[in-house]
């Protein structure tokens, strides 16, 4: 038990860090500090003892010596408090951030998050110095949004990178980066962005107040903090963006939207999402009119291709022959007349196999992935046909519709539509088209009832907003009037060539 004096601190030391005050007598904070952190055992912790040459007082610097920049440390905080003169530290320290602490839960969560702490005798209050040096992937090229035109770089795992590669690309003294701590037992910080004269303050308090309320131990990605704040994780759909890219990030907080960024992420969240932005790809924008929209209308075949190709085989093939022509009829049932198996279970093998050697493509190492992927997929297809498992249009169908499903840009989206696609199989082994429609009319219901922090999943569609009209179709940029209406930005209209001040004119002239 630590010798202290109740009428100075009523703190007890076996109390939680919470409850318990920085003490006047240095020698009681040097022992309960070191406790705390197993001083003994814990070797990376490191402690700093000297006296301060203004004021002549005894002084402890903490720090853990893994994740801290040591030349700052001496530089900016050990050389000054030897040799400066003056009045209080704050004349001394020159380091930009310098925090006062009262309580020794802030002191063990600044000493975690790569802060060190000085403590002087004879005052009740510690000083937190930012001398953080994690370290970090320096910034690449992104890895799942590629880019053909456009910028390059990508987030890392540092978040003071992450914050500085938005503040790039957006230089507006309203871009707030606004920390906020998760974890009860390992707090990390979460930086929430957005634009303060833009954000709709009823979707950044939900935000908030979720954040706020998570109790859980340790989130220590982005990736998890996913999972914790979407409200319906059982959804077959996403309702949080994921990206990699800081420009396509920028973009959203432009529009009113709100971006999270951590620690140990290369990606960032981008709040709140509908269908249109999963289904967008962040080159569109970079590309001319005529091209960016040409991509899309690919994109849009390519997606009605992967989820309804294989169904719409089965449906047609087993329940409505008579929409075949007769000599792709004789073809198809001449292929299979030595294939043991239901047309079903023959879709579903090869769309099996299709996802097992696309699973296993991304594990393997990157120089052999996409060899033995095609490889593999030639081989095993060529065999399953000469061995009278499988007949060769099956693996025309499924290859189709497994390599259209690459074409949707953003990754989680496209594991829903390759569940989807799965169900609509299934659906269409039962009734054929009639249980296909069905399964697709109640797979859009579905869709509409799934909402973003409120905002509806088909939203500026349905319900319908003001907004740029950038679903279906881009427009050209100088056309684009008005932020997305969804998210309820404070100021709606876009300053651009064609819309000067707030030309009513204009506006009248894009509503009609």
């Amino acid at each position: 038990m630590f010798p202290f004096s109740k009428k100075k601190n009523n703190s007890n030391p076996n109390d939680e860090p919470e409850k318990v005050t920085i003490y006047k007598e240095i020698d009681k904070n040097e022992e309960y500090t070191k406790k705390i952190f197993s001083a003994d055992i814990n070797k990376d912790f490191t402690f700093r003892t000297l006296t301060a040459n203004y004021c002549q007082k005894k002084t402890y610097i903490f720090f853990y010596s893994s994740i801290v920049n040591s030349e700052k440390i001496y530089n900016g905080i050990v050389r000054p408090l030897l040799e400066a003169d003056g009045k209080t530290i704050n004349n001394i320290i020159t380091i930009e951030s310098l925090t006062e602490i009262k309580s020794f839960d802030k002191v063990f969560d600044q000493i975690n998050s790569g802060k060190a702490v000085v403590f002087i005798d004879g005052e009740t209050t510690a000083y937190s110095v930012d001398v953080a040096d994690f370290q970090a992937r320096k910034v690449g090229k992104a890895e799942n949004e590629r880019s053909v035109k456009g910028p390059k770089e990508a987030f890392t795992e540092s978040i003071g990178v992450n914050v500085s590669l938005l503040r790039k690309r957006f230089h507006n003294q309203k871009l707030i980066a606004q920390t906020m701590l998760v974890g009860s037992r390992s707090k990390l910080e979460v930086s929430v962005m957005y634009v303060s004269d833009l954000v709709d303050q009823e979707i950044l308090r939900n935000l908030q107040k979720r954040i706020e309320s998570l109790s859980v131990d340790n989130i220590s990605t982005i990736e998890l903090l996913e999972q914790y704040l979407e409200e319906r994780p059982y959804s077959l759909f996403p309702t949080i963006l994921y990206t990699e890219r800081p420009d396509y990030a920028a973009q959203f907080i432009e529009d009113g939207y709100i971006v999270l960024i951590m620690d140990n992420s290369s990606a960032a969240l981008i709040l709140p999402a509908t269908f249109w932005s999963f289904f967008h790809s962040p080159e569109d924008r970079y590309s001319r009119f005529l091209f960016g929209n040409f991509t899309r209308l690919l994109r849009m075949l390519a997606f009605a291709i992967t989820i309804l190709s294989s169904a719409t085989y089965i449906a047609v093939t087993n329940f409505h022959s008579e929409m075949i022509p007769p000599d792709l009829l004789l073809s198809i049932t001449s292929a299979r007349e030595r294939v043991p198996i239901p047309l079903f279970l023959e879709v579903i093998i090869m769309e099996i196999a299709f996802e097992l050697i696309r699973e296993s493509g991304l594990r393997i190492p990157n120089p052999l992935g996409p060899t033995i992927g095609i490889v593999g997929a030639l081989i095993i297809g060529q065999a399953a046909v000469e061995a009278g498992i499988i007949s060769p249009i099956i693996v025309i169908v499924a290859a189709l519709s497994g390599l259209t499903s690459f074409s949707i840009a953003n990754t989680s989206l496209n594991h829903s539509v390759r569940i989807s696609r799965f169900l609509f199989i299934i659906s269409a082994s039962l009734f054929g088209m009639l249980s296909l429609v069905g399964a697709l009319v109640l797979w859009v219901f579905y869709m509409s009832s799934v909402k973003s922090f409120g905002v509806s999943y088909f939203a500026p569609l349905s319900p319908k907003y003001k907004s740029t009209g950038d679903m279906y179709f881009r427009n050209i940029i100088k056309h684009e009037f008005w932020r997305p209406g969804q998210v309820n930005p404070t100021d709606k209209t876009k300053k651009n060539p064609n819309n000067k001040g707030d030309s009513t004119n204009e506006k009248n002239k894009f509503k009609s």
